[in-house]
C-alpha cells in the first residue's frame, strides 16, 4: 500500500471520529518509538490512541490482525512519549480503525475501541 493510500485511510478514519464526537487532537504524531497515527479525545473524555489500518477489497486477513504484539509495544512506547510531553491526568485507550475499501472505491471504517490493553502500567 502506497503512502498516499495509507494517508487516504487515516484522513477517512479521523473523518468517522469527527462524526462520533470525537475530538482529533494529533495525525502522525511522530516520536523516536514510532508513529502515532491519530490521537483523539472521546466524547467521553478518553484519550485514544488509534493505529489506522486499510486494507483493499480480496485482502487476506483482518486489519487488527496486522497489529501484532510488536507493533503494540511500538505504540505503548510511542502513547508513553506523547503522555509525557502533553501531560495527560486522565484515562487513556488503544484503538484500532479498520478501513476497508469497497470494490466501487468507497472506504468504509470498522471502529474497535480499547483493542488491546496498556499492560505497561
Amino acid at each position: 500500500m502506497t503512502k498516499a493510500a495509507g494517508d487516504q485511510g487515516e484522513a477517512r478514519a479521523a473523518w468517522y471520529l469527527e462524526r462520533q464526537g470525537y475530538a482529533v487532537l494529533e495525525r502522525q504524531w511522530r516520536c523516536r518509538f514510532g508513529e502515532l497515527d491519530l490521537v483523539a479525545q472521546s466524547p467521553e473524555g478518553i484519550l485514544c490512541f488509534v493505529e489506522v489500518k486499510r486494507r483493499g477489497p480480496g485482502s487476506i486477513g483482518l486489519p487488527r490482525e496486522f497489529v501484532d504484539a510488536r507493533k503494540r509495544e511500538r505504540l505503548r512506547k510511542a502513547a508513553a512519549a506523547y503522555l509525557s510531553v502533553c501531560q495527560w491526568d486522565g484515562p487513556v485507550r488503544f484503538d484500532v480503525a479498520e478501513v476497508y475499501e469497497e470494490r466501487e472505491g468507497g472506504l468504509r471504517v470498522f471502529y474497535l475501541e480499547n483493542a488491546f490493553q496498556d499492560d505497561s502500567n
